[in-house]
């Protein structure tokens, strides 16, 4: 009797399909019925499962746990306060793995005279906000993403903690709702302050350098002085002074700044005298 005999070509294509189909297959049942959860157990849902969420109103819903429990009870009290005073509604919430989505937009009724701040780890950075569209001629977009990038960054939230990161951005809108707007976010943190003080520290340098005499009997080059006006005023005004005066109203940074400034232009200028009377000596 004679065998038929697969060439080995089509024998290894046919076992690799068979995988496949049975790796489909089990796929598809894992899919249908999750191992582990009943035919009456309740799946988590990712973008929407009002079951997150508690039967009485409340203004925070912290499901991570990022808050103590004397911390939310006062932030709660604050948050209602804040709303019958001004009329704006902000809200929080914090999750990790499970989150009720879209389901809070109805629970908290939110509208264009809303904030939700969602507080989540899982991604680059911890905060998340949500906006209603009539904050934003007081609160630009700009003034989102400083806020965001400020208070959600990895080194804050290791340094400060979570509660910490939640707290001091909703003090932030609460005060620039209650002057009226802001462009950008109250406070000069210290990194920020250190990069206007280099910036003005450069911007003086330049100014020293233009300043040097340049001919015979001249002792202060004023005309390149104007002529590089632009270059050194972006430094010291737009990036060393500005940031500060929009930030704060505390002098010290700002004395700083124009003290950093006039050492680099006299460094800048005397530093050429120094070296010719040396030099002649």
């Amino acid at each position: 009797m004679s065998t038929l005999k697969v060439p080995v070509s089509q024998s290894f294509y046919f076992r690799q399909c068979l995988r496949y189909a049975v790796a489909l297959l089990l796929v598809c049942v894992v899919w249908v019925h999750p191992p582990g959860l009943s035919e009456n157990a309740t799946i988590a849902h990712a973008y929407n499962n009002p079951d997150l969420l508690p039967n009485i109103q409340t203004p925070v819903i912290d499901l991570a746990k990022a808050l103590t429990s004397i911390q939310e009870e006062s932030l709660v009290k604050d948050l209602k306060q804040f709303e019958q005073e001004t009329g704006w509604k902000l809200r929080v919430l914090t999750q990790f793995e499970r989150t009720p989505g879209t389901a809070v937009k109805e629970y908290w009724g939110l509208d264009d005279h809303s904030v939700l701040l969602v507080a989540d780890p899982r991604g680059g950075n911890l905060l998340n906000f949500n906006v209603g569209d009539a904050l934003y001629p007081l609160l630009p977009r700009t003034f989102w993403i400083e806020l965001q990038t400020r208070f959600g960054n990895q080194f804050f939230v290791r340094d400060h903690g979570e509660d910490q990161s939640i707290l001091e951005s909703l003090e932030s809108i609460k005060t620039c709702l209650r002057k009226g707007g802001c462009q950008v976010v109250p406070g000069l943190p210290r990194e920020q302050w250190i990069l206007t003080l280099i910036t003005s520290i450069v911007g003086g340098l330049v100014c020293g350098f233009a300043a040097q005499p340049r001919k015979e009997g001249q002792t202060f080059a004023w005309q390149w002085v104007l002529i590089f006006s632009p270059l050194w005023g972006i430094l010291f005004v737009a990036f060393g002074i500005g940031p500060v005066v929009s930030r704060t109203t505390d002098w010290l940074p700002l004395f700083r700044n124009f003290s950093g400034f006039l050492i680099g232009a006299l460094v800048a200028y005397l530093t050429p005298i120094l070296n010719r009377s040396s030099a002649e000596t």
